[in-house]
Order: C-alpha cells, then sequence, then structure tokens
C-alpha cells in the first residue's frame, strides 16, 4: 500500500504495512527498540490479530479495510506539553470525517471517537519518558470503517462507518490526510 498525496517531511516517509499483524502498536516498540524506527515511522496493516485498546483491552481489527495503524514520534519535549494530545487527535479525526466524507462524528474523552453514540474510533499513546522528557511517543489509532460483524461483547457498543452510513473510506487518504494534518499542527521543539 502507498500513502496516497502523502506531503509530510517525516510523519509516514517510512511506512510498513503488513495484511496481518499481532499488533501495530507492537510492531513499532520493537522497531524502536532494535533501532530501526526513525521518527515519523508508521506501521499499518488490514488485520491485527492482538490489536491494543486502553487499559488492557483488545482492539478488534477482524475485517479488511478497517483502518489500524501506529506512528512513532521523537519529541524530545517535557511530558507536560502532551497532556492534550489524544484529544487533539480526535479532533484531527473528526474534522476528516467530516470535511472529506461529510461524517458527523463525536469525541467521548478521554480517547474514543462516537457515531451515533456508539464507538467509531480509539486512539492509544504509549510514551517513554525519562525525567519527564518524552523521548518517544507511540500513538495507535483504531477505525472501523469497513466492519460489518462485531464479536459479541462490544457488538452492542461498536460500530464502524458503513454501518451507519454505507460510505466507504479509503485507507491510504484517510492515512495520509492524517499525517499531513498531524505533521502541519505539531512542530516539535528539540
Amino acid at each position: 500500500m502507498l500513502l496516497n498525496n502523502l506531503k509530510t517531511k517525516y510523519l509516514g516517509r517510512n511506512f510498513k504495512f503488513y495484511e496481518q499483524i499481532d499488533s501495530t502498536q507492537s510492531e513499532i516498540w520493537r522497531l524502536y527498540k532494535n533501532e530501526n524506527a526513525p521518527n515519523g515511522t508508521l506501521v499499518g496493516a488490514n488485520v491485527q490479530t492482538k490489536g491494543k485498546g486502553t487499559h488492557g483491552r483488545t482492539w478488534h481489527t477482524d475485517e479488511k479495510n478497517n483502518i489500524a495503524f501506529s506512528f512513532l514520534i521523537k519529541p524530545n519535549c517535557n511530558i507536560k506539553k502532551l497532556e492534550s494530545l489524544t484529544i487533539e487527535i480526535a479532533q484531527i479525526i473528526v474534522k476528516i470525517l467530516k470535511d472529506k466524507y461529510q461524517i458527523i462524528t463525536k469525541i467521548k474523552e478521554p480517547n474514543d471517537v462516537t457515531l451515533n453514540g456508539k464507538k467509531l474510533c480509539g486512539i492509544l499513546t504509549e510514551t517513554k519518558v525519562i525525567n519527564e522528557q518524552v523521548k518517544a511517543i507511540v500513538i495507535g489509532i483504531g477505525l472501523n470503517t469497513n466492519q460489518t460483524e462485531f464479536v459479541d461483547e462490544i457488538k452492542e457498543i461498536a460500530t464502524s462507518v458503513k454501518k451507519e452510513t454505507g460510505k466507504i473510506i479509503d485507507t491510504s487518504e484517510f492515512i495520509a490526510e492524517f499525517c499531513n494534518i498531524f505533521e502541519e499542527e505539531y512542530k516539535w521543539e528539540k
């Protein structure tokens, strides 16, 4: 997969895409640990077998063409500078869905985007901090775009773009647009 219309300097320039992987979040941390992940590394997948959600929960990415990706930023900034980052990421997602697809969603703090009262998107933020300086932050985003069936434990609370609106979202286009906006809005001080 190529990221169509990517206009960034660093975010998404090192892009790895898997048909199936345990977790995009786990893969980024593995690359980071092996010093094989430059700033802006992005990992995407069609299917995650052990996708990570918050509080140790599983993020289900069972059907193809849902959006699952994680990316690495090395901001080298004070942890306090990132206090509202997850909400700001949710705002970017809401903006893209509204501007490009005319889909109105809401943010459910601290880390979800909902559509018609059901969970559509989850954001997972993990950091490596030394003496209050953030050395690495890995942000995972799971967006149910195409899923029509959900496992029993979440079928009453989760939904997808396709299920609610019938619209199809192009994964490559969405990720590229996200990267373009995120990089433009976040100028990390070195």
